[in-house]
């Protein structure tokens, strides 16, 4: 692969943008956005060689697409009618039914393989992206058997090669799990952070007491509102789901404590700690 365009060149394309070129002198990265601003930083910063438009897509190798997922939606039919037959398509997303269901039937479905590199951080745009984002993550891999088999090795050996570990599901059950490990936390985040925000209105010292405990939990509450709106819209039915189970776990914790019964607390707690077994089990 020698031309490799990337839609979006924020926390996720600007990071696989640097890594792909570490890995890879000889590629051309080519950066497209809504923004010339966006592009003149991503050029300052060395994550994109050039810039480029959609009426040039003819000439990529690998088209990267990493923008919000609504955008995704509406953009990506354009993309797979811009690209050469020997061109390949991957989107970033972190929702991939609504995604993979609007160009099931197009022409150039062959041409696109959905993935979702399961990596990141609270912090976004070009000047987010960091070198090494990927190495030891998951990169979750959707209907790879309508990806035409050439196409899909070359891009499979890319990300291996940067250092992802890859696992295939299809997408309705990725996004019925990505609602409980990720879209979830960042809902916990953004209501803790507004619980927070709004007791501090009359407690101005509260933020002094805030450790590195507090600082960790809300850490995704700085996450990007353009990004997540969207992917809570498109997850919606299994992020509600998830939101349920959770609301009533919190609401009978907080009848145990009403009814001082902290042995059951207790045992809630300790039966959750089994938690950082799964977490921190080799893979």
């Amino acid at each position: 692969m020698k031309n490799i365009y990337a839609i979006g060149v924020g926390l996720i394309g600007g990071s696989l943008a640097i890594d792909i070129k570490k890995h890879n002198p000889d590629v051309i990265i080519h950066g497209i956005s809504r923004k010339d601003t966006t592009l003149n930083t991503a050029l300052e910063l060395g994550l994109i060689d050039k810039k480029a438009t959609l009426d040039d897509l003819g000439n990529a190798d690998l088209v990267i697409v990493s923008i919000p997922v609504d955008a995704t939606v509406k953009l990506l039919p354009t993309i797979l009618d811009n690209i050469s037959d020997t061109g390949l398509v991957v989107d970033a997303g972190s929702t991939k039914e609504d995604i993979c269901k609007v160009v099931e039937n197009h022409p150039k479905r062959r041409n696109f393989l959905a993935m979702h590199p399961i990596a990141g951080t609270e912090h976004s745009g070009p000047t987010a992206a960091i070198e090494g984002l990927f190495k030891g993550k998951t990169n979750i891999v959707c209907e790879v058997e309508k990806t035409t088999f050439k196409l899909q090795e070359k891009a499979l050996k890319l990300f291996t090669d940067i250092g992802m570990r890859i696992r295939y599901m299809n997408p309705k059950d990725h996004d019925k799990h990505i609602a409980y490990v990720s879209h979830l936390s960042h809902i916990s985040a953004f209501m803790l952070g507004k619980t927070v925000i709004e007791k501090e209105k009359n407690e101005r010292d509260i933020f002094d007491m805030a450790g590195s405990g507090f600082a960790s939990t809300v850490r995704l509450a700085k996450s990007s509102p353009e990004m997540w709106t969207p992917i809570f819209k498109q997850n919606k039915t299994n992020v509600i789901e998830t939101l349920e189970e959770y609301i009533n776990n919190l609401t009978h914790f907080k009848e145990l404590m009403v009814a001082d019964d902290f042995a059951a607390i207790y045992d809630e707690m300790k039966s959750t700690n089994r938690i950082k077994d799964i977490i921190d089990s080799p893979t």
